[in-house]
């Protein structure tokens, strides 16, 4: 009798990993989650208008910074010569009216002598010395003995530019969670904007490793509706009062010259200042032939 051969033991089988969700899956659980919240959508509509408030900005000051810069060289290489064609002017008019005696030539000649030398106003004479942060930086200069550093240039570089947009994008006050953070982000963009107001690339450098090594601004937290609202409505206020401020640059004569040549306002300079070289001959020829 044979005895039937022993079964071979079957081996436990190991339990199989759990098949990990795929991308498509954890993009549609994150999608659920996030339809469920009902402050998500308000949320990202804060986020974006953030954003794009802080682009804005940063136009804004741009452009702000090329009318003063464009403002301060067009008086510094232009205001000479005005100078002169005035005092031509004046020279002309007394000229003509000492030959004829006419009291209308008489009037004019003495209306335009005025125009040379008028008697400055409070205002005028603290004009380029106090501004709303105290004193100018070219008063402060002169007060201790330093030399007044001019813009070089009506636009700053390209990557003074960069620069200055990537810092004030890092930087930027309104995206502080609390006023500690806020007073910091305040106190350095001022600093930003000094340095990018005078073309200082290395200056910017230093402020972005700075920035860089100081400490990471907190997570954004979700927000309440109510804040999540009032936050939206503060930053289309402050969207509004932006705007004043850009209407009133590009209006202005300075904004209004830079608009004539946006691609190369240093060259319009240079136009201008051949045109009043121009003008000035021509009223030293008139007033060479009326003295003769």
């Amino acid at each position: 009798m044979t005895t039937p051969e022993a079964a071979e033991p079957i081996p436990p089988q190991e339990p199989q990993p759990a098949e990990a969700p795929s991308a498509e899956a954890e993009q549609a659980e994150a999608q659920q989650a996030e339809a469920e919240r009902p402050e998500a959508r308000l949320e990202r509509a804060v986020r974006a208008a953030e954003q794009a408030l802080i682009e804005y900005e940063i136009a804004v000051e741009t452009f702000r910074v090329e009318v003063e810069n464009f403002s301060r060289l067009h008086h510094q290489k232009l205001g000479p010569m005005y100078a002169r064609l005035e005092e031509l002017d004046a020279l002309i008019a007394e000229a003509k009216a000492a030959r004829t005696g006419d009291p209308e030539d008489l009037r004019l000649a003495q209306e335009l002598r005025a125009r040379v030398l008028p008697m400055p106003d409070v205002s005028e004479l603290f004009n380029e010395w106090i501004d709303s942060d105290g004193l100018s930086p070219e008063a402060a200069a002169m007060l201790n003995e330093q030399p007044v550093r001019a813009p070089e240039r009506v636009r700053p570089s390209d990557e003074a530019r960069k620069l200055y947009r990537d810092l004030v994008r890092q930087a930027h006050p309104d995206l502080a969670q609390d006023d500690k953070e806020r007073t910091r982000r305040d106190e350095f963009i001022v600093r930003v904007n000094a340095a990018y107001a005078r073309g200082d690339e290395t200056l910017l450098r230093e402020l972005a490793e700075e920035w860089a090594a100081g400490p990471v601004p907190a997570e954004q937290r979700p927000s309440e509706s109510e804040e999540l609202y009032a936050r939206l409505e503060w930053l289309a206020r402050r969207k509004e009062l932006l705007s004043v401020v850009a209407r009133d640059l590009e209006e202005g004569p300075i904004g209004s010259m830079l608009r004539m040549a946006p691609d190369d306002p240093d060259r319009l300079l240079e136009q201008i200042a051949e045109q009043l070289l121009a003008q000035v001959g021509e009223r030293e020829a008139e007033l060479a032939s009326l003295t003769q």
